[in-house]
């Protein structure tokens, strides 16, 4: 199959490709760039879909409403949302992460309700000291989809490799174990790259699971820890050391029908840019991955 016979791809910009100098975990995660403006920059670059995160969703909605959130969306073409980033819905009730993540987790249900967000993004334990507990993550996931359900979003967990669900295997025993039609795995190149896997692994996940893709590069060195890596030293596709043609190929060789691509980047010097030359380079390198690809 020739590469013109292929239609072109939609790209999703993630929260963190556009939202400026703020990063995960950062004192705040809001940007210091306006809804609108993100919006427009995004659009001008050619993206459908953008990501949002807890703490941004919450400024704008007490700042536009949620219909106004949705008319800034929709004024810029930007049909495709994922809300994130929930994490510690695992614990038991009583603990008290878990009591402020259930707070979050009503709030991010019901910006992806509102917005009619295709995808809720779920964090495992990060830096866990024992393996996971297969059985809790698989009953907590299948309630957290049932929860999704009812808003009509997706649950999607995304596996890290400084996570205590790093590898293929251990999120397919979660979320297969689930077995909920809106739950499934968001696989980011970053995470498969960096944990040691091989993109031939990915052919081991049933396409009805595997319900969302992230593009991005890295250094072939780890800079720093990898969780200072992935959070302050990502490159632009084509522009790191991953082979990210190869690892599109292999998520659509594992059927993945998800009607678009997220673009993830984290780099604690492209955060500084223009906001429209992060829009547009991180844009024009995602889309080159598709022009790459074998024929």
């Amino acid at each position: 199959m020739s590469t013109s016979s292929r239609p072109t791809p939609e790209l999703l910009a993630a929260y963190w490709t556009l939202a400026g100098d703020v990063y995960p975990g950062a004192p705040t995660e809001v940007s210091p760039y306006s809804l609108e403006a993100r919006a427009a920059a995004a659009a001008r670059a050619g993206y459908t879909g953008m990501g949002l995160v807890h703490a941004d969703l919450m400024a704008h909605r007490d700042r536009l409403g949620w219909s106004g959130v949705r008319r800034v969306l929709a004024d810029h073409g930007i049909r495709h949302i994922d809300v994130e980033f929930l994490g510690d819905w695992f614990f038991d009730a009583q603990d008290p992460r878990r009591v402020a993540s259930d707070r979050m987790r009503q709030e991010l249900l019901e910006s992806a309700g509102e917005l009619g967000a295709r995808n809720l993004k779920v964090s495992p334990e990060l830096f866990a000291e024992a393996p996971a507990d297969v059985p809790r993550l698989r009953d907590e996931f299948a309630l957290l989809c049932e929860q999704g359900r009812e808003v009509g979003t997706n649950i999607l967990m995304e596996m890290m490799p400084f996570t205590n669900v790093a590898t293929i295997d251990t999120a397919m025993a979660i979320i297969a174990g689930a077995d909920q039609p809106n739950g499934g795995l968001l696989l980011d190149v970053w995470h498969v790259a960096r944990g040691g896997m091989s993109y031939d692994e990915i052919a081991r996940i049933p396409a009805r699971f595997l319900k969302g893709v992230e593009l991005d590069d890295a250094d072939p060195q780890v800079v720093g820890t990898l969780f200072e890596d992935t959070r302050f030293s990502r490159r632009l596709c084509g522009e790191g050391c991953f082979n990210v043609p190869a690892f599109i190929e292999a998520v659509q060789a594992a059927g993945c029908d998800a009607p678009y691509y997220g673009v993830e980047i984290i780099s604690r010097s492209f955060r500084l840019l223009p906001l429209d030359v992060m829009a547009q380079t991180s844009f024009d390198t995602a889309m080159r991955q598709f022009d790459r690809q074998p024929g």
